[in-house]
């Protein structure tokens, strides 16, 4: 979760959906993945545990996992839908272990709308397992040094976090400050779409309001306002020089507000799979690029601004067993004020694993021809932005394949007199022929088509002399 910024500001919704939906009791394990219900995506799990003292409830554990299928339209449940219902299974709270026994019945109905169901039993075994250890732990640090001390400190550690946020903003000028970038489109219509801020300094509080932003859209692209917070609560703690934890002390000296109904707190039953992925990166960016014109110079330009997203899925040769794939590719950084940015890199709302390439090709039909840096694909200026990523995957059987990426249309901003990182490139390689893609697609793959993912380089800083 702490390395994993898209996470953060969401799971202590997860939690409270938890808390309004369920009774819960000692031995219970509740499972939710309703982005309507303290969810982000559907492919997003998050189990959640109480902690019972003495007969009273004063704690809760919980985990959030990515799962690389969780049923929908298309494998690894990211497709270009309309609706939520077409992304895949919604869990809402419900209790996966009630009184320290499994619930079989919802354990199979889960596993029974996944294409990879022997996959998911163990993630799920793996997050149920994890719920028990924090349990453990919570009940040794109580052991060891007594409840009134642990609650003292629990709420001394917000306090603090709260201490230095709002430190921070008082070194900001009063004002109000706004910024708008774009999305490349919906993944159903090729319209742009909007994503806009206004952010109003006073003292040592910010309200960070987003309704310049669009409606919400066709699209999966559609963030809830747990996304929403979490991207906002990212940038803030950013800000923070000292390394402090993340905590709801975060939360105290902000006001986060966007319209309901519009693309950063979308309504039921708006797509939301790419919401989490993608228009959290470009919430980062406006409100980055809002406040650079409040502090400049600690301010860098935008990084590749997409996470580019890939799944695929088909029926492996010699199992003769369905599979699935989900990840995404790093891009470049953009330039700070006093660096160059890193090239081939996660920014921002993730920062996933890369796969090795031999684990790869040896449990998945296909073969990675090349993975290299996308050379100058960094925006230019007195420092460079980072470069992007050039990915291509041979496939070796029929496989269905869905991307939802970014920054193919709108080039990762420059800043003070820098040059925009080059956009991303999706093409197809088949038969010889080669074939551009959108932003965002769904397609049939034959065996020996190649797909090649070209990710965006980062933002310049300064003019270069």
């Amino acid at each position: 979760g702490s390395h994993i910024p898209v996470h953060l500001g969401a799971m202590p919704l997860s939690v409270q959906a938890a808390i309004e939906c369920v009774r819960m009791e000692d031995g219970d394990l509740v499972i939710v993945n309703d982005p309507y219900r303290g969810g982000t995506h559907l492919p997003d799990i998050t189990c959640i545990s109480p902690v019972f003292f003495d007969g009273t409830l004063n704690f809760f554990v919980a985990n959030r996992a990515h799962h690389s299928d969780i049923g929908g339209m298309t494998p690894g449940s990211m497709p270009l839908a309309t609706e939520i219902f077409q992304e895949g299974l919604i869990i809402p709270p419900l209790k996966l272990i009630e009184r320290g026994r499994r619930n079989e019945e919802l354990f199979r109905l889960i596993l029974s709308n996944v294409r990879t169901p022997e996959e998911r039993r163990g993630d799920l075994d793996a997050q149920m397992a994890a719920n028990l250890k924090g349990i453990e732990r919570v009940r040794d640090s109580v052991s060891r040094y007594g409840m009134a001390r642990i609650e003292f400190y629990a709420a001394a550690i917000q306090d603090y976090t709260e201490r230095f946020l709002r430190h921070t903003l008082r070194g900001i000028p009063d004002g109000e400050y706004t910024f708008e970038d774009f999305m490349d489109n919906d993944g159903i219509t090729d319209k742009p779409v909007r994503i806009g801020v206004k952010i109003n300094i006073k003292g040592d509080r910010a309200h960070i309001d987003f309704s310049p932003s669009d409606p919400q859209v066709t699209g999966g692209i559609n963030a809830n306002f747990a996304v929403t917070s979490s991207a906002v609560l990212y940038v803030f703690r950013s800000l923070v020089e000292e390394d402090i934890p993340f905590n709801t002390g975060l939360m105290r000296p902000l006001q986060i507000t966007a319209p309901r109904g519009c693309v950063v707190n979308a309504t039921f039953p708006s797509a939301t799979a790419g919401g989490n992925v993608e228009t959290s990166q470009r919430i980062v960016d406006v409100v980055l690029g809002a406040l650079h014109k409040a502090i400049p110079g600690r301010i860098p330009a935008a990084s590749s601004g997409t996470m580019n997203n890939i799944t695929f899925g088909g029926v492996h040769p010699d199992s003769g067993t369905a599979f699935a794939y989900y990840e995404t590719i790093g891009g470049g950084m953009g330039a700070g004020s006093r660096s160059e940015g890193l090239s081939g890199v996660h920014t921002h709302m993730t920062n996933s694993l890369n796969t090795p390439l031999e684990a790869l090709e040896k449990y998945l039909p296909l073969r990675i021809r090349r993975y290299a840096l996308r050379r100058n694909s960094g925006g230019r200026g007195a420092f460079h932005g980072g470069d992007g990523i050039i990915r291509e995957y041979e496939f070796y059987v029929p496989t269905r394949v869905s991307v939802i990426s970014e920054r193919r249309q709108f080039p990762p901003y420059g800043l003070d007199g820098g040059m925009p990182g080059k956009t991303g490139r999706n093409t197809l390689i088949s038969g010889g022929i080669s074939r551009r893609l959108g932003s965002k697609f769904n397609l049939n793959v034959l065996p020996g088509d190649v797909l090649r993912i070209e990710t965006p380089g980062g933002g310049g800083y300064g003019r270069k002399k």
